[in-house]
């Protein structure tokens, strides 16, 4: 049996009790509520800080994100305009 085969043994054995134990802990409702809570503050955390850094740079006159995917939203429609209109013109120009 070579190295790789005897390392790939071992790692098989401990992901399986790993995930067994893993499976276990994460089950338990005392470590889902923390958890639980813990999300929801780093998402309410994550949501002031995008507030105030839109608020920011409204403030300071530069484009928000907002106004760039606005922007980007509308160039892309007027690019397939353009690209419906000369399939048209093409479709025109050739002789019937």
């Amino acid at each position: 049996m070579n190295l790789w085969d005897q390392w790939k043994k071992g790692f098989n054995a401990w992901e399986t009790a790993t995930a067994s134990y893993l499976e276990q802990v994460l089950a338990n409702p005392s470590v889902l509520g923390p958890a639980g809570a813990m999300l929801t503050a780093a998402m309410k955390t994550k949501a002031a800080t995008d507030k105030a850094v839109h608020s920011w740079w409204a403030a300071v006159g530069l484009p928000t994100r907002r106004d760039q995917e606005r922007g980007l939203h509308k160039l892309n429609q007027l690019e397939s305009r353009i690209a419906d209109l000369e399939e048209q013109l093409a479709a025109a120009r050739r002789p019937q």
